[in-house]
């Protein structure tokens, strides 16, 4: 019962929790940086309204878009390698 979506073993459990808990991390630093690098200069420099108003609103867009985009590729690329090539062997790089 633990082939074609059965149940997983625990070692399959870890490694999702494990790569999930990456996912999340890694899209949050990506986000973070991101979100630093465009709207950061509006909070440290003297910029004129628009301006300001312009990177902060394009920062606070972008971030999520790129947190969602990086947690999905993540996940999915976790997804496609995550069974072997053929079912009951293992993977030819292994």
């Amino acid at each position: 019962m633990d082939a074609y979506g059965g149940r997983r073993n625990k070692a399959e459990r870890d490694a999702a929790t494990v790569e999930t808990g990456y996912a999340l991390v890694s899209a949050a630093f990506a986000a973070a940086v991101l979100l630093g690098t465009v709207a950061g200069p509006a909070l440290l420099f003297d910029l004129p309204g628009l301006l300001s108003k312009v990177l902060l609103r394009l920062g606070m867009t972008v971030a999520p878009v790129v947190f969602v985009a990086r947690v999905v590729s993540v996940l999915v690329r976790f997804r496609r390698t995550a069974q072997p090539s053929q079912p009951g062997r293992t993977s030819p790089d292994s």
